[in-house]
Order: structure tokens, then sequence, then C-alpha cells
């Protein structure tokens, strides 16, 4: 089994685990892919090292990737390019993604067996305008649209298929997959969805109605907003909390199902009410 390892080093403590990590991996006879630009902390003969991180990721069998979630999903979006699965090893803070901590790598021996299953999660893709170039990206957790820092309240017009469904006046609008309704959408007032189950949940950020609510649409739906301010103004499109730009609010900008589909790996007997009843049950977490 080929294996690319991809940990976050600026994370406290992760440099270590990567060595403990790798030995683990190597234990059982996985070969270990990484970065040319990490060879300064793993320069090691018995690992691959790529200057085309598309190249590594195309000629590894999975990716184990050392981080919090923020370092998971961007991850899980090349892994989903290439049809990869991914494994995420808890060095963060929540660590809501991750399928082991730390103390854990007992249970790698288990990729060695094929004792596991591995996930596959709905993503969504994001089709807008920037600077007059259509373009489309992906989203494992959510797309915001959300107004600017000084900009007035905006109203949201969401149409599906077309036609007009719902507005919103607010700071903003999520749209999640299941597997970002434990992300920024639970924060706004939205459900928890199970990551199995196939849908696009529409959260609106601090509406101006006592009556508004998010919405659930079935997963095929295609879904639209417009953004109108009384002033000019500028309106922003953030995928994941990662990818961010200034859209023109009079550009529509869509949102439907992807091609793509994130494959998460799963080692541990335990559902995913037990991960929401340990990561999310008394609102605290490490700093």
């Amino acid at each position: 089994m080929r294996i690319a390892v991809l940990p976050n080093l600026s994370r406290s403590q992760a440099r270590h685990h990567t060595d403990r990590l790798i030995q683990r991996l190597q234990s059982f006879g996985a070969g270990i892919f990484m970065k040319s630009s990490l060879r300064y902390a793993f320069d090691r003969p018995d690992i691959m090292f790529f200057d085309d991180f598309n190249e590594m990721i195309r000629s590894c069998d999975m990716m184990i990737v050392l981080g919090g979630d923020g370092t998971i999903i961007h991850n899980a979006r090349h892994a989903a390019e290439f049809d990869k699965p991914i494994l995420g090893v808890n060095v963060g803070r929540l660590g809501f993604l991750a399928e082991l901590e730390t103390d854990e790598f007992d249970e790698l021996e288990k990729l060695a067996t094929g004792d596991y299953h591995v996930e596959k999660r709905m993503m969504l893709d994001v089709h807008y305008t920037e600077k007059g170039v259509e373009k489309t990206s992906s989203a494992l957790n959510d797309a915001v649209i959300s107004r600017g820092a000084l900009a007035p309240i905006p109203d949201f017009r969401v149409a599906l298929d077309g036609q007009t469904v719902c507005e919103y006046c607010g700071d903003g609008l999520i749209f999640a997959t299941p597997t970002g309704s434990t992300a920024y959408s639970l924060s706004a007032g939205g459900p928890i969805i199970d990551p199995q189950l196939a849908c696009i949940l529409l959260s609106p950020i601090c509406a101006h109605s006592l009556l508004t609510r998010p919405v659930v649409f079935e997963p095929n739906a295609k879904l639209s907003v417009q953004t109108y301010f009384r002033t000019p103004s500028e309106a922003y499109l953030t995928m994941d909390g990662q990818i961010s730009v200034r859209v023109d609010p009079k550009k529509r900008i869509e949102f439907s199902r992807s091609k793509k589909i994130a494959k998460i790996v799963r080692l541990k007997n335990h559902n995913f009410y037990d991960i929401v009843s340990q990561k999310l049950g008394d609102g605290r977490y490490e700093i």
C-alpha cells in the first residue's frame, strides 16, 4: 500500500507524531510518499518525495492527513479530485473529521488487513463569476455568501430551478452539505444531518426575521442566489472557510451536487452520533 502522508507542521507536536505515524505504517510494509517541501523535516531514504503534488496524489492508494479539520478539509478536496480515500489524524483542536487521535495508532494495522470501510461524502459545486471570469469550485463542508464588513444588510433571493422559493434579509447564507451541517451551519442554528444522507442545507446568518428557518433541499436541486443591496456594496463568497472571492452581487451564484465524492476512511466501530456527542456534547474543546 502506497500512502501519501500530509502533516500540518504548524500544529504543536505534529512533527513528532508524523514520525511515529511513518514508523507504524512502515512496520507493516506501507510505502510512504511526501511532498518535497517536507524533505527538510523527514529526509530519509525510505520515503519517496514528490515535486509534483498532483502526481503524488495520483500515484498513492490513500492519503493520511495530520492536522485539524481545516487541514483535513483542504486535502479532502484534492483527494476527491483523484478519487482517493483520506484518513484524518487529529493534531488540532476539535478534529471533527479526524478518525484517529495520536494515541490510537494501533488502529493503523487495520489498513494492512483491509479491516476498514470508506464513507462516501457528498460535495457541492459552486459556479460563480470573479472579475468577469466564470469559475467553479468544490466544497466538502459549505459555501457562504456574505456582505462585506461595512456593507449594509442585503436581501438574498434564492431560486430552485430558476423559480424563486425563498427570500432572506440578513448577513449571509450558508449552503452546506450533510458533512458541513456540524460546522458553521450548526452555529447559525441549522440542524445536524447524518453525513450518510444526501441533501443541500440552506441556513441564513443573522436573518432579520423571527420566522426565518433553515431549509433542506433534495440532493439534485439546482439552486441559485442573487444578492441585492440598496447602495453599491461588495459581497463575498467563501468555500470551506478557505477559498474566498469577492463577487459581483448582480451576478447569480449557483449551487449543485458535485460529481466528486469525498471518501473518508473509517477504522473504528463508532457511528456519527458517537462523534457528535464526544466532540460537541459539552460545547468545550481543548485550546
